[in-house]
């Protein structure tokens, strides 16, 4: 049987739709791959999901694969997104993973944390991708803190060179110590995407206060702590509300935001010259009930904050000249994004910088947003929320294939 051209052509595009749509049905555009740690199982597990570039659904990767230790609650990726880093609290250890094809997991180093402090509670990589921060709950040798006291007074804050491989050097060094002392109960780290300073939140019941450990950073690693308010403490942080539980800087490292647990609010502050920090004076900002997490947009543009108590996600536009969180960024309907129960880790893809994620420790699963970049309202991505393991307590997205954010100057 012959075809005449018309014939021809029209067999040739129906045949290229029905494999355009073979395609979009089964095999999604994969922009991200997201990795949640979850701390339920012994060792705890790394699980992989596909983020669709249309819709921000998620799809099971891999199979889940040990974390390397007990209790992961924080990660962080290298600059050229080839490896993965896992801190493990209950063993004290920090895991190196090179990510490969699919986004494949395969542990390649580990890091016994022991003269640098112990229980690892938050990690983050400079922007260079050359220095990881590691936040250690205790000193060498301890497992109480005490303001105050002679020893076991406080956590730590070690840096580790990071080399063109991805390998983990030895931690820098403070003196004699491989460590630069924080106070007790440390919650959160985070450094300015200039590389020129690195921030810690930590907290003591006994005061009644939340404090912001600051120190200015070389390229090399060595820090010097920066001068705040707080001037009856050693290492003189500033004051931060009552219970700081996060904390993220914009991405032209003029402002730094940060959420009390205890208050319910969100304090801003500007970024002096040295690093130092100044509350905003029309803030603190309030927030949802118990707020947990918080991360800001790759443009800068918008605030996102997850509420433990309320299983809600807050979003707030910043003025880019002042740095100030609006009235929270309106939704349809209730004016909240619902999530599963308890989220505690919360962040915005670094493919395209339009879906986030909320981890919801105690539903066992991971709720999705769409980010709407002009207005920054969040709806919800299809077929969410997705199954997770057991207890996710930390995110990281990797982006796949070649994107570009655009950060907007102020």
């Amino acid at each position: 049987m012959k075809f005449n051209k018309v014939g021809q052509v029209s067999l040739v595009s129906a045949i290229a739709l029905i494999l355009a749509s073979t395609f979009t049905a089964c095999a999604p555009l994969t922009i991200d791959y997201l990795y949640v740690a979850g701390n339920k199982e012994n060792p705890g597990q790394i699980q992989t999901f596909q983020v669709d570039r249309v819709s921000g659904a998620l799809d099971q990767a891999n199979a889940p694969v040990s974390s390397g230790g007990v209790t992961p609650v924080s990660e962080a990726s290298s600059a050229d997104f080839n490896h993965l880093y896992v801190a493990n609290q209950g063993s004290s250890s920090i895991v190196e993973f090179t990510i490969g094809s699919g986004g494949s997991l395969t542990s390649t180093a580990t890091v016994n944390l022991s003269s640098e402090g112990n229980s690892p509670v938050a990690i983050a990589m400079n922007t260079a991708g050359t220095l990881l921060y590691v936040v250690n709950e205790f000193q060498p040798g301890c497992s109480t803190a005490t303001t105050g006291a002679k020893t076991c007074n406080g956590g730590t804050l070690a840096v580790f060179p990071v080399s063109s491989s991805g390998a983990l050097g030895s931690p820098i060094a403070n003196g004699s110590l491989s460590y630069f002392p924080i106070g007790i109960n440390p919650t959160a780290v985070c450094a300015l995407p200039s590389g020129t300073a690195v921030y810690v939140t930590t907290y003591d019941p006994n005061a009644g206060n939340g404090y912001i450990y600051g120190f200015s950073a070389t390229t090399a690693g060595a820090l010097t702590s920066i001068v705040g308010n707080a001037t009856t403490l050693p290492g003189t942080p500033f004051f931060a509300g009552v219970k700081p539980s996060g904390i993220a800087t914009s991405s032209v490292s003029r402002f730094v935001y940060v959420t009390d647990f205890a208050q319910n609010e969100m304090i801003a502050y500007s970024i002096l010259d040295g690093g130092v920090l100044h509350p905003l004076i029309n803030g603190p900002f309030k927030t949802g009930n118990q707020p947990t997490a918080i991360t800001i947009d790759p443009r800068g543009l918008f605030i996102y904050v997850s509420n433990g108590l309320d299983n809600t996600v807050s979003a707030y536009e910043i003025d880019l000249a002042t740095g100030t969180p609006s009235a929270a960024v309106a939704t349809s309907g209730t004016g909240t994004n619902p999530t599963g129960t308890e989220p505690v880790a919360l962040l915005v893809d670094t493919g395209f910088g339009r879906y986030v994620y909320a981890a919801n420790f105690l539903d066992n699963s991971i709720t999705g947003f769409q980010l709407n970049s002009t207005t920054g309202v969040l709806t919800g991505t299809q077929n969410g929320p997705y199954p997770s393991i057991g207890q996710p307590a930390a995110l990281v997205t990797i982006p796949h294939g070649n994107h570009s954010i655009q950060i907007n100057q102020p």
